[in-house]
């Protein structure tokens, strides 16, 4: 089974050292939670439990993997092999995919590619998405996903462990589901999320963008339901 898989900066894991390229078997039963190997499904998941930032993050394939699931997409194997680390940004991007490929399209209310349109889901593991100019995103289901790459656009969710993501510039994401992530990374773009929730966003200059950051919302630092934006490598309150 495929999956993904936090460590902390020295790529260790509860005390026990990781390499790329090896492999791993555990001696004796597994409970998850308590003994055996455990990763996630859902990339989105790895940040309940390791935090974007000074985090390492790392494809795995798991072999022996108990049926045992709670409320989000950990499980747990007897054997696992690290196939590759993994960067922040693309452990987002793959977050999207994976609840992108869960949904039902078929029965999915809305996705639209002109400007000025509205795509909305309220299922959960459901994606709204929106490729037109000054257009909305919005679902409110967990486990979902709202997408934007039109300029002057929002995303938003409102669904726990949910993503809400914007491409364009000078557009808006934002999330109100606890352990969620808004994503924007256009030039002169913002985003927000509620306490615990994490803010994705980029910095340009001259065109290009220089820096992706990523912080979580502990509503002291970063304050809740609050709008950023990116300057000089801080996170700002957008004006």
């Amino acid at each position: 089974m495929k999956g993904y898989k936090g460590f902390n900066k020295d790529m260790k894991c509860r005390g026990m050292q990781f390499e790329v390229g090896k492999t791993y078997e555990y001696e004796g039963d597994i409970k998850l939670c308590e003994k055996g190997f455990h990763f996630c499904e859902n990339p989105l998941d790895i940040f309940n439990y390791y935090s974007p930032a000074g985090s390492r993050f790392a494809e795995i394939e798991a072999g022996g993997v108990s049926n045992e699931t709670e409320n989000d997409s950990k499980r747990c194997s007897k054997k696992l092999t690290v196939k590759g680390l993994v960067s922040l940004q693309a452990m987002v991007k793959r977050s999207v995919e994976f609840i992108f490929s869960r949904v039902d399209w078929k029965n999915a209310e809305e996705n639209n590619t002109g400007d000025q349109s509205a795509a909305t889901n309220t299922g959960y593991y459901s994606a709204a998405t929106n490729t037109g100019d000054y257009s909305a995103a919005t679902n409110t289901g967990d486990r979902s996903a709202a997408t934007n790459t039109g300029h002057r656009s929002a995303a938003t969710n409102t669904g726990d462990d949910s993503a809400a993501t914007n491409t364009g510039d000078r557009s808006a994401a934002s999330v109100e589901g606890k352990e969620s992530v808004a994503i924007s990374v256009g030039r002169g773009s913002k985003a927000k999320a509620s306490l615990s929730s994490f803010i994705v966003l980029a910095e340009w200059k001259e065109g290009h963008r220089v820096s992706v950051k990523s912080v979580q919302v502990d509503g002291k630092k970063i304050k809740a339901d609050t709008f950023y934006t990116l300057k000089r490598g801080k996170f700002v309150k957008a004006d």
